[in-house]
């Protein structure tokens, strides 16, 4: 599973079994993250979550960073049995809106920061599962 994390909004994104394709899962208020993700463990067996993590183009941490770590040691601490990882969320937005612009969909829906967060959790995950 990958987080692409924000303030209000968060996207997710799962793989199948055999870690081939990533694909979109929801995109929920950041507020109702660990309540959805309890919810969805009971259901669904998840070994790892990616978390996306931001830094600036210097190479440093971005200013998000530090809610990015105080939410995997919430993961960690709320859920000990799935392991957590941090995989560099650079320029993922701006890749989403391109995926999206290309995908034929109307100006409307292009526009929907919802659909955008969950294809970042999906370039995320295709990224890591390319580089692990």
């Amino acid at each position: 599973m990958a987080i692409d994390y924000g303030r209000k909004k968060t996207g997710l994104a799962v793989t199948d079994p055999l870690q081939i394709v990533a694909g979109g899962l929801e995109t929920i208020p950041t507020s109702e993250l660990l309540t959805f993700l309890g919810k969805y463990f009971e259901k669904e067996e998840v070994i790892k979550i990616v978390l996306g993590y931001p830094y600036h183009p210097d190479g440093n941490p971005a200013q998000l960073a530090p809610e990015i770590e105080k939410l995997a040691n919430q993961i960690r601490k709320q859920f000990p049995k799935i392991q957590v990882d941090f995989h560099d969320e650079s320029l993922t937005s701006k890749q989403a809106k391109e995926v999206i612009l290309m995908s034929g969909y109307k100006k409307k829906k292009r526009r929907d920061k919802k659909l955008i967060d969950k294809v970042s959790a999906i370039l995320i995950l295709q990224d890591y599962l390319k580089h692990y």
